[in-house]
């Protein structure tokens, strides 16, 4: 099985694992220590970043720095996403109708959470 890995090789191009099914090698379990490392990070950036919510507006030099580190964080966060994405197994047929539902719900909570942006 191909692994996404959570870090860009020299090119900046993606890197991948031909790894285990169970993924037990050692640079599974170092990918899988770096994804906890960055979601992590962006958890904490997120929280700070939270905090100048209603506040007195930032100098414009911080807010480029947050703005850099964000999208930072969210290509991290993206690429974590993609990567466990892939290693999800097809759902039984079974399942299909489960899969609609929970989709409609992601979407409806996507929707939602996009108008409170836009109202606020």
């Amino acid at each position: 099985m191909m692994r996404l890995l959570p870090w860009l090789g020299v090119d900046g191009k993606p890197c991948f694992l031909d790894t285990d099914a169970d993924g037990s090698s050692f640079l599974s379990r170092l990918a899988d220590n770096l994804e906890a490392v960055q979601l992590g990070m962006s958890r904490e950036l997120l929280e700070n970043v939270r905090k100048y919510t209603g506040e007195r507006v930032p100098p414009e030099s911080d807010l480029r720095a947050m703005v850099s580190h964000l999208c930072m964080a969210l290509a991290d966060v993206l690429r974590v996403a993609e990567s466990r994405g892939e290693r999800v197994p097809p759902p039984d047929e079974d399942d299909e109708a489960d899969a609609v539902r929970l989709s409609q719900a992601v979407q409806s909570f996507t929707d939602r959470a996009i108008d409170r942006w836009n109202a606020s």
